[in-house]
């Protein structure tokens, strides 16, 4: 065997249509495109004649990653017949004109006569196909989907008396399973990329559900060695201090010491180099780009705020893992940073994201924090990266009912659209006379892809398929089922529960040893009655609620 080959760690599966969308009427509507529905025998006859372009739109029922594989028949003029195929994430996208950018969406290519052919590499949920040439006849027999993914059994698990949440959890889990592809993606229609600040909510799903999966250690070192140091990585400052904050997390969740070592060599610089980028009086001075998530990306007085307790969460990160490294100098240095950081008082900001991170960093009072900013209009000033920490900051403040109202009405108003993925970002504003995505926008409404999104993201531009938007996987298993490592490793769990307004909850946490289950059920009194099942090399750690 060839040393340079590699087997690729994905799956593949063939996918049948769930339904036509739309087709073309006339002269030129395809003859049995209901035919294409299913992976057995059956025939989808496309003709242009009279200069109509024959064509038909398919929905594969859900978001997936691979491409279309096209097998016809015969041909009857005996040669490769030129088609159009388009792909979108939403009807609108595939019905339109989708720039190709990170992948092909909208491609002319030649059908082989008694043949068949895959097209294409991207994330999707919609095909259109059309034939272009005319006097041309094609007939079909297969148009399938050609899924790409990882071959991965969920230890985490999470279900309750509400099925919005039940369908929000699966939805958040399956959109970060869809982007661990070669390394773990930002998404799998555009940013096809390791951008490792956005890393941690995917990180915090995956060591949840999915347990111990090496493309994140993978995805973690190619960004380690293509942003060498003085750089940022990404060239963005905070995305460097994720970098620590996801080894921080992960090494709680798998307790590798072997791995944590080999980090030591950028680590430690890393950390020193963070520092001076403090000034006397404890500010962030960080320089290069200046970045938090893309709603606040135009406030500088929000970013400097998040920032601050960036910086101070990742000193106080640093100082733990250089513990665990037997970096004695390095500790202390970081140990004094961060309190050096936590006595300057940053101007105060108005935005969700700033105060959330406070909160986090152990900046501010949770509960004012709460009450005055992130419960105050709680819909508003979210987006779906950053809005995982406005949940968590809110569950330190003790208000599980007030976000689990969030998840519920901005996450599940995704659903509500169409979306069987969370999108890259999402106002709720946005709904307000739109139609779904997965169907054609009718006369006077709104079109959820084209007409809206921001930044780098607008109209079909933007990504339905984002794993930092699936925060709320991670939320409900930590905060609701109340699981969560104590020591590296998962050698000991917690256990406390927080229904807020449920009535009972189920499911589990991955931990290396196999999955802690836990069932939860509201008493009467409101007191909670909890069945633990742990692996017995686990130490279960039962706090009271």
């Amino acid at each position: 065997m060839n040393s340079n080959a590699a087997r690729d760690p994905r799956e593949r599966t063939y996918i049948a249509p769930l339904r036509v969308v739309w087709t073309t009427e006339g002269a030129a509507a395809p003859q049995g495109a209901e035919s294409l529905l299913t992976l057995g025998e059956g025939m989808c006859i496309l003709e242009s004649k009279d200069g109509r372009e024959p064509g038909l739109l398919l929905d594969f029922g859900r978001e997936l990653h691979g491409g279309v594989q096209i097998v016809n028949a015969i041909t009857p003029s005996h040669k490769p017949i030129q088609v159009r195929v388009r792909f979108g994430e939403s009807v609108s996208e595939a019905m339109g004109n989708a720039d190709n950018d990170h992948a092909i969406h909208n491609t002319l290519c030649d059908i082989p006569w008694f043949g068949q052919t895959e097209i294409g590499n991207t994330g999707f949920r919609f095909v259109r196909i059309d034939l272009v040439e005319p006097n041309e006849r094609l007939e079909l027999k297969h148009v399938r989907a050609v899924s790409l993914m990882r071959p991965i059994e969920y230890q985490g698990s999470f279900e309750c008396n509400d099925e919005r949440l039940n369908a929000i959890w699966r939805t958040a889990t399956y959109t970060v399973h869809c982007c661990m592809q070669d390394l773990v993606w930002d998404g799998i229609k555009r940013d096809r990329l390791a951008w490792i600040g956005d890393l941690h909510p995917e990180t915090m799903v995956i060591c949840n559900v999915l347990g111990r999966q090496r493309v994140v250690e993978e995805t973690l070192d190619y960004v380690r060695d293509h942003w060498p140091l003085p750089e940022w990585m990404h060239g963005i400052s905070s995305y460097s201090m994720w970098w620590v904050l996801v080894h921080h997390a992960w090494h709680r969740f798998h307790g590798d010491a072997g791995y944590l070592r080999k980090q030591r060599d950028y680590l430690l610089p890393l950390l020193k180099h963070l520092r001076t980028h403090i000034a006397e009086d404890g500010r962030e001075q960080l320089t290069g780009g200046r970045f938090l998530d893309w709603p606040s990306s135009e406030d500088p007085g929000a970013i400097h705020v998040g920032l601050q307790a960036l910086m101070t969460m990742t000193m106080a990160a640093g100082a733990e893992l250089c513990d665990l490294l037997d970096a004695d100098e390095e500790k202390a240095a970081c140990r004094l940073a961060a309190e050096q950081l936590r006595r300057y008082a940053p101007p105060p900001s108005p935005r969700k994201v700033a105060n959330a991170m406070l909160v986090l960093a152990g900046l501010a009072d949770a509960e004012k924090t709460n009450r005055e900013t992130l419960a105050a209009n709680p819909l508003s000033d979210l987006s779906t990266f950053y809005g995982y920490y406005v949940l968590q900051a809110r569950a330190l403040a003790g208000d599980y009912t007030g976000a689990l109202d969030v998840i519920r009405k901005y996450w599940g108003a995704m659903l509500d659209c169409g979306a069987t993925t969370f999108w890259e970002d999402f106002q709720l504003e946005w709904t307000e006379n739109a139609g779904r995505i997965d169907e054609l926008v009718p006369p006077g409404k709104k079109d959820l892809h084209a007409d809206f999104g921001n930044y780098c993201y607008k109209g079909l531009r933007h990504s339905f398929c984002h794993g930092w938007a699936g925060g709320p996987a991670a939320w409900l298993i930590e905060h609701v089922l109340g699981l969560a490592p104590v020591e590296p490793g998962c050698a000991s769990v917690r256990v406390r529960p927080h229904l807020g307004d449920l009535e009972y909850a189920s499911g589990s946490m991955a931990t290396p040893y196999g999955p802690v289950k836990v069932q939860h059920r509201k008493r009467a009194d409101g007191s909670v009655d909890t069945h633990v099942d742990a692996p017995s090399k686990v130490r279960i750690i039962k706090l009271a609620t």
